[in-house]
């Protein structure tokens, strides 16, 4: 939903089928409605996607919308013209788009006249894109299915458009969404709710998957794969189906030659999946499907890991394992041309740089140029690495994994949607700034509830210019605009804002205190209960506003629009809330001292969650008439975070007692955006983001483009007040994401100082790097004695663009330390 489409002042659901003396293109009003014109041997994807637009048209208006084919334009009739280039009925038309739209990909042009309005795209997919770029103008949201977010009833429907109309082309060739940790809710819902004659994630699922691709202006799936599940290529129908909505198949990082390991090897058939030992037979596996994939539209995942998420079997050095997986490629590229009778070039292939494979290949991988280097995040949103100039060149390009749900450690964030906007914008703005524009590929988990999620990152993959540095919030506002209209949208965009920074403080799967990998019991959090500074009290508080938000909000959102309001807003705030107060009443009831009151906050505990097991009741059985029944766990994996509270109560009475008490002196907070003074270079300039930190305004370079300062460093100066000289430490947060090669560095001066210099990254899965994204915070704390009182000067300088420092707490020496450095 690029903000392009859509104003807050002017979203009043637009369309036409003739001008008015505004230059708006009425398309239907009280006394016509339209006739849609499509060439008659058109594929028969864009004749689904006008029939869905003509039906959605005549649910909004209550008229007959008519769909007429032929392959001529009717010069006596107005109407709406929709086709592909080649159609004969778009080469008959007046206008003429050659120029703009010939051997272009998936782009289309949306343009009037005085009688006509004309959606002509370069091919098939690029048609589909303008209809839903049209049904998306007037007020149809993509979510209309999987959200229920149902049409809005208009007697005129008009559609803004500039003058000169619109042109659209994606910025990433192939932009798509893996289906993955299925078990607790896609999973369940396909086989148990929506499709039980299949028993499975099948091709009447994957139909609405598909359907909503596209009006995401998606084109690509990597489709669910765990154990659960059985194998896409595997199930009748799914092949079939991605064909029918020319949508690109692809597979996860761990899933070569579109091979789902964990479903079809056959161990006893096939033997170890080790290609040190067993290369022959699994070349046959692979040959297997290879032969299948000659009709339709895959991206061949390349290289090798084992059966699942892991490593490649056998022991071998880093150095065999480089000269083994070069091997591997080769081996692969020589089956895929050979079956496909395609040069190498021509078949799209990517090799997935996740995990150990990325060490792989920084250890000396050569792969060849025309494979697409994927490049992945940490599984917590922070991209391990990006191409170099070197690597920009390839003819493959490269493109990205990212994550908006995970399984694994040091925690899943597998229940809700909660990561911020601000942070999706700047990685991925960032890796396409440094060529990521071949693929990008989001983890969704089960779809729902990463909705708006989804859509944001898919909207940057359609136009990486559509949203800004300084416009997310207004994202934000349009989208639920489109939602649940203008009265209500900015109250909703700000809920969502404080929900987002509150879950960057710390995620609700994450208020536990426990990990995974190996499984932790939940421990007392890392907030204060101090008097001057009582983190808990506030952050109980925060979020028992924004369920008061909530519910003054619903009162106001249209009855037709009530479960599409609760599946995108009251249940991921009311869930985030109540997750919150489970755990912040406990620990003031393990904390209290007086037994009345420790029973009280108990009680409160065990009714947050409670309300937690009601809300996702109704979520399964109540909303949309049963629609969503066994979508929506409240405790995948059933891990210790989810149990009810009554172990945890017990649990950590002793860790209570063992708490070290420090000195509660009254700190002095900073937020990187109030800065007095400071200098860039090389055209390099400091920026704020909105939407990403604990500030919601987090500072770094633009562009993003990787650059390192050589001589002279950038910087960011803060002026401070202290009532008395002595020692005091510094601590000054930084977003923990990663450089190319590891060499993120931030210096410090105080008072004009000589620099002091620390490094930023972590590598792996350090236990240092665990705790920095659970917090989503990297520190760097600095202690200096301040020889007098009064005002004081700070300089931070960076190294090289990418660092983004989000606050600054100035304590003094041996004082406590707290969780949240607030405004």
């Amino acid at each position: 939903m690029s903000i392009l489409k859509l104003s807050v002042v002017t979203l009043i659901f637009l369309m036409s089928c003739k001008s008015d003396e505004s230059g708006d293109y009425i398309i239907v009003d009280k006394s016509s409605s339209p006739i849609i014109y499509v060439d008659e041997n058109c594929d028969s994807l864009i004749k689904w996607a006008v029939t869905d637009l003509a039906n959605d048209l005549e649910k909004m208006s209550s008229k007959k919308i008519k769909v007429v084919y032929t392959n001529h334009f009717l010069a006596d009739n107005s109407g709406i013209y929709i086709g592909e280039l080649s159609d004969k009925l778009i080469n008959s038309l007046p206008e003429n788009f050659d120029s703009q739209l010939q051997n272009q990909w998936e782009r289309f042009i949306i343009k009037k006249n005085s009688k006509n309005l004309f959606l002509v795209g370069s091919d098939i997919k690029g048609t589909v894109y303008a209809i839903f770029d049209l049904a998306e103008r007037i007020g149809i949201s993509p979510w209309k299915w999987w959200a229920d977010v149902t049409p809005p009833k208009k007697e005129i429907i008009t559609l803004k458009l500039p003058e000169s109309g619109i042109e659209a082309g994606p910025s990433v060739q192939y932009r798509g969404i893996f289906l993955n940790d299925e078990d607790w809710g896609l999973q369940p819902w396909a086989a148990k709710t929506f499709e039980p004659e299949t028993g499975d994630i099948g091709p009447k699922t994957y139909e609405k998957i598909f359907q909503l691709l596209l009006r995401l202006k998606a084109n690509t799936i990597w489709p669910a794969m765990h154990r659960c599940t059985k194998a896409f290529f595997q199930i009748p129908g799914n092949r079939e189906m991605a064909q029918k909505y020319h949508i690109t198949v692809g597979t996860s990082h761990a899933e070569p030659m579109l091979r789902n390991n964990v479903d079809e090897w056959k161990k006893k058939e096939y033997g170890d999946f080790n290609y040190f030992t067993n290369s022959d037979k699994v070349k046959q596996y692979w040959l297997e499907r290879v032969s299948e994939s000659i009709k339709g539209e895959y991206i061949f995942t390349i290289g090798m890991r084992g059966i699942h998420d892991s490593g490649m079997e056998g022991n071998a050095t880093k150095e065999e394992k480089v000269k083994l997986l070069e091997k591997i490629i080769l081996d692969q590229r020589k089956m895929l041309t050979e079956t496909l009778v395609k040069p190498n070039e021509d078949i799209p292939q990517v090799l997935t740089l996740y995990k150990e494979v990325l060490d792989i290949y920084n250890n000396g991988l050569t792969v060849p140029d025309d494979v697409t280097l994927m490049w992945t995040d940490d599984n917590y949103g922070y991209i391990r690495r990006l191409s170099d100039q070197t690597e920009q060149k390839r003819k493959g390009g490269s493109g990205v994994y990212y994550h908006l749900s995970y399984w694994g450690r040091p925690h899943d964030y597998l229940w809700l949607s909660s990561t911020q906007p601000g942070l999706i914008w700047h990685e991925m703005s960032r890796a396409y700034q440094n060529g990521a524009q071949k693929i990008w590929i989001a983890n969704v988990g089960d779809i729902k509830p990463n909705e708006y999620s989804m859509e944001f990152f898919l909207d940057l993959a359609w136009d990486v210019n559509s949203i800004s540095e300084n416009t997310i919030n207004t994202y934000s506002i349009n989208w639920f605009t489109r939602e649940f209209g203008p009265i209500s949208a900015t109250d909703i965009s700000d809920v969502y804002q404080e929900y987002y920074r509150l879950a960057f403080l710390r995620k609700p799967e994450y208020m536990g205190w426990s990990q995974t990998e190996p499984i932790t019991e939940t421990s007392i959090t890392e907030f204060s209960t101090k008097p001057k500074n009582n983190e808990v009290q506030r952050r109980i508080d925060a979020y028992s506003t924004l369920i008061a938000k909530v519910e003054n909000i619903k009162a106001r959102i249209p009855k037709e629009r009530l479960d599409a309001y609760f599946q995108l807003v009251e249940y991921p705030i009311k869930g985030a809330a109540l997750m919150n107060h489970k755990f912040l009443y406990a620990q003031q009831s393990i904390l209290a001292t007086d037994v009345d009151e420790k029973a009280l906050l108990a009680d409160q505990s065990k009714k947050a969650y409670n309300e937690i097991v009601t809300l996702t009741t109704k979520y399964n059985t109540e909303i949309s008439n049963g629609k969503w029944k066994e979508m929506m766990s409240l405790n995948p994996r059933n891990l210790p975070v989810y149990a009810d509270p009554a172990n945890h109560l017990v649990n950590n009475v002793e860790q209570a007692s063992q708490t070290i008490e420090v000195q509660d002196n009254t700190p002095i907070f900073i937020q990187a955006n109030a800065y007095s003074n400071s200098k860039a270079f090389d055209d390099y300039k400091w920026k704020t983001i909105e939407g990403l930190g604990y500030s919601n305004e987090s500072v770094t370079l633009f562009p993003f483009t990787n650059h390192s300062f050589t001589s002279d460093e950038p910087y960011l100066e803060y002026t401070f007040n202290t009532e008395k000289a002595g020692v005091y430490d510094i601590e000054i947060r930084c977003i923990p994401n990663h450089s190319n090669h590891f060499d993120h560095n931030v210096s410090v001066a105080v008072n004009g100082s000589n620099k002091q210099s620390f490094d930023i990254n972590t590598k792996g899965r350090s236990e240092d790097w665990k705790v920095n994204v659970l917090r989503n915070y990297v520190p760097v704390n600095y202690s200096i004695a301040l020889e007098k009182a009064g005002k004081q000067t700070i300089r931070i300088y960076a190294n090289q663009t990418g660092i983004v420092f989000d606050q600054i707490a100035i304590y003094p020496e041996n004082s406590k330390h707290y969780y949240e450095i607030i405004k």
